[in-house]
């Protein structure tokens, strides 16, 4: 199957190195501390964050900082495909512990110990990179939540199909078996806290890919600055200050 058309364009019209829609909201849960949906595309993500709070199980207190808990689902209705999935399946639990390793790299934890921090990510809709969006979301939660953070988080995933390489891959390409990089960073400390790949490149076309990536990641940080500034605006104009 042709992924990149001769006139250079990939099968939903974008560009190789175009990004798909990004669209973000804050506080859309009402009971949680801190909420958000983020959009990339048709892939539709929320993230709900609850504390710093009381650890619930005291076994699992942590008497230098907080423990940091993560529980990663997709809804039944997200896919194509309409088969249940059983909660606690192993690939929900290894995206919960990446989620939550890479949250744990910009959640200033030593700040509040003794203290549980949760975030609930859910996929409403999936057409790719639902990983990438899943932290993106849970940045703009734990930001909404008011926790104090070293830097955002912020992933984006880039791929290698027909010889080109694609940034933020759709379902389609995602799934056509070609190796994809899933990125996370640190923007303004210019660190990287997550590095995925699924299969093996050559390191001089790695290296384009990972770079193109990273730019993804850039780009979102910009975008949730910008989110986050004009809810603080919105804030301000409803307290009248």
């Amino acid at each position: 199957m042709e992924y990149v058309s001769p006139e250079g364009l990939r099968i939903d019209g974008r560009r190789p190195m175009e990004m798909r829609k990004l669209q973000a909201e804050i506080g859309v849960v009402a009971k949680a501390d801190g909420s958000a949906v983020f959009e990339m595309g048709n892939t539709k993500v929320i993230a709900a964050v609850y504390g710093p709070r009381e650890v619930q199980n005291r076994s699992q207190q942590l008497s230098d900082q907080a423990l940091v808990r993560c529980e990663y689902s997709m809804a039944n209705f997200s896919t194509g495909d309409r088969m249940r999935k059983p909660k606690g399946d192993r690939r929900s639990t290894e995206i919960s512990l990446v989620i939550r390793q890479t949250m744990e790299a910009c959640i200033l934890t030593q700040l509040m110990p003794r203290s549980q921090i949760d975030i609930y990510v859910q996929v409403l809709q999936a057409d790719g990179g639902t990983r990438s969006a899943c932290i993106n979301a849970a940045t703009l939660a734990l930001a909404d939540a008011g926790i104090p953070m070293r830097d955002f988080v912020t992933s984006c995933s880039a791929g290698y199909l027909n010889s080109t390489p694609l940034l933020d891959l759709n379902y389609v390409e995602d799934s056509a078996g070609g190796p994809d990089v899933t990125v996370g960073i640190l923007p303004k400390l210019d660190k990287v806290t997550l590095l995925q790949m699924d299969a093996k490149l050559p390191l001089d076309i790695f290296e384009n890919v990972m770079q193109l990536a990273v730019e993804g990641c850039k780009a979102i940080a910009d975008y949730i600055r910008e989110v986050l500034s004009e809810n603080t605006k919105q804030l301000e104009y409803r307290r009248g200050l």
